[in-house]
């Protein structure tokens, strides 16, 4: 932290960074207190949490916009950097560190990069990076000629204007990121039985519950009285439906080994149906109270999964291209499409031997947050 204080505010160096349909700053672990009440205090303090707007500090008033990265040195010989999400919210004063987040992650190497804190080699980078949060390794690729990042490309991804240089993540072992396993229920299917809110009447859904990445209820948005291709806005307008999908989360996280996820960001609600833009299967991702625009780098890895795992709410929906181990799995969502690259192992079900997929990053701005004193107290 700089000592150099004009006044009752502290500065806090970051680089405020686009991970994909993602949006946040980006901090050293050095660069932010040891202990973990210290930490939040300062993240909710440079995020402006809570509040609706966020106006008194970095985040955009919204559960994309409202996430933090946190980057050290990994351990010699296993990993080369250690990443840490944080998802804010904009309404209450969590700080969740305990799901991950694919398309911050994206931005974990630019970053690592343009601070110093690893040295390019080459035109072309490749560094493992072990995310904190859950424990899963991956390894990521950036394009750096002559030594330098470079932003620039043809890489097009939904949800983000424009096009820029392609960020390759290879997930190495994403199956049960925060559950107990990829389908931790033990079954592809379930059912599970509500009230349904519009009606009051008792209903029971077919789901499959799964974590590929990121911990997911999936459910046939017919099974509903939905058809899943309403668009975000009528979807986040539709009480009695977000209110039904919340007692089924509720239920679904004491069946994935959860817990009471009443205060937590996961398990993420999706609905699903039959593509029409020519995918592999539409969906509407809630994260998890709130309608996705896009849908995030591991719901779509988790989503992309069910598709090629038989027996799940996908089998009948899903459209499937070619029938070797190695699957492109184009999931629709209500601004595009999102491609994953899937290997299936044929002699053990329910299984995933490789996860991949292609994003882009940048840096948006560098210097210093400024937060209240109050939030770091000397000590």
């Amino acid at each position: 932290m700089n000592d150099l204080i004009a006044s009752d505010l502290l500065p806090v160096p970051c680089i405020l960074m686009r991970g994909g349909t993602s949006r946040g700053p980006f901090f050293l672990a050095a660069d932010l207190p040891a202990q973990t009440p210290a930490r939040d205090r300062v993240l909710l303090a440079a995020m402006g949490s809570p509040d609706p707007r966020q106006i008194d500090g970095l985040g955009g008033a919204h559960p994309l916009t409202s996430k933090v990265g946190i980057v050290g040195r990994g351990v010699p010989g296993e990993v080369d950097l250690e990443f840490l999400f944080a998802q804010l919210q904009p309404r209450t004063d969590t700080v969740d560190t305990t799901p991950n987040c694919g398309n911050m992650l994206a931005a974990v190497l630019p970053f690592a990069v343009e601070c110093g804190l690893l040295k390019p080699s080459g035109d072309v980078t490749r560094t493992r990076v072990l995310t904190r949060n859950t424990g899963m390794v991956c390894d990521i690729t950036l394009q750096t000629p002559g030594g330098k990042p470079h932003y620039a490309g043809d890489a097009r991804i939904d949800g983000v204007p424009g096009t820029a240089a392609p960020i390759v993540i290879d997930f190495l072992d994403t199956a049960g990121s925060v559950c107990p396993a990829l389908l931790p229920s033990g079954n592809a299917l379930d059912r599970l039985t509500v009230s349904d809110a519009a009606t009051g009447k008792t209903i029971t859904v077919d789901a499959t519950l799964i974590d590929n990445g990121m911990p997911m209820v999936l459910l046939r948005a017919s099974d509903l009285g939905r058809s899943g291709y309403e668009s975000v806005q009528a979807l986040n307008e539709d009480a009695p439906l977000k209110a039904t999908l919340e007692a089924l989360r509720l239920k679904a996280g004491h069946r994935m080994g959860l817990g009471d996820v009443t205060a937590k960001s996961y398990p993420k609600m999706c609905l699903i149906a039959p593509p029409r833009a020519g995918g592999s299967v539409a969906t509407r991702c809630f994260i998890p109270h709130v309608c996705h625009e896009a849908i995030g780098v591991l719901a779509a890895v988790t989503v992309g999964t069910a598709c090629v795992l038989p027996q799940t709410v996908a089998q009948g929906i899903a459209d499937i291209p070619g029938s070797g181990p190695v699957h492109a799995i184009s999931v629709e969502h209500p601004t595009g499409e999102f491609t994953v690259e899937l290997e299936t192992d044929p002699t053990r079900p329910n299984t995933i031997a490789r996860s991949a997929l292609v994003r882009t990053a940048r840096p948006i701005m560098r210097g210093e947050v400024m937060i209240p004193a109050a939030a770091w107290p000397a000590t």
